[in-house]
């Protein structure tokens, strides 16, 4: 396990970190982004799916519609997840999540991931950004897999 501290001075900063963290993601990867509303968890998402050669302009949010996915260049996708909403087990199936973490084919992003915290394998990226000034962020990056 390694973690891993960095500093963001805005969005811009947010991105190349998280699109830093991308290149090092392989395929069945889950990341889950902890941190308040407006820390940079989309933004975050945005810098991932740059580096994985999705278009970031295509990034939002999907907090209404739960998940959202990117095509990436390799022709997989980064599956991002807004678990604020989902309030059961089966919100988790509506969306395939057993079926999405099987497969192992995908990067999967999730935002708000302590509210399906028993859903989660252990091997996975912890992401934690905490708001340390007005545009600053502290961004932790813990790596539990082998």
């Amino acid at each position: 396990m390694s973690i891993e501290l960095r500093r963001s001075a805005g969005p811009e900063d947010t991105e190349r970190i998280g699109e830093a963290l991308a290149r090092r993601l392989a395929p069945g990867t889950v990341v889950a982004l902890e941190g308040e509303l407006g820390a940079g968890k989309t933004c975050f998402v945005r810098g991932l799916a740059r580096g994985l050669g999705a278009d970031p302009s295509e990034v939002s949010s999907p907090t209404f519609v739960l998940e959202r996915r990117y095509a990436t260049a390799d022709g997989r996708a980064l599956v991002h997840i807004d678990a604020y909403r989902i309030r059961s087990a089966a919100d988790l199936e509506s969306i395939g999540f057993d079926e999405l973490l099987a497969h192992g084919t995908s990067v999967v992003a999730i935002e708000w991931p302590s509210r399906i915290s028993a859903a989660l394998p252990a091997a996975r990226v912890d992401v934690r950004l905490r708001h340390a000034g007005e545009d600053d962020r502290e961004i932790e990056i813990e790596d539990a897999r082998p």
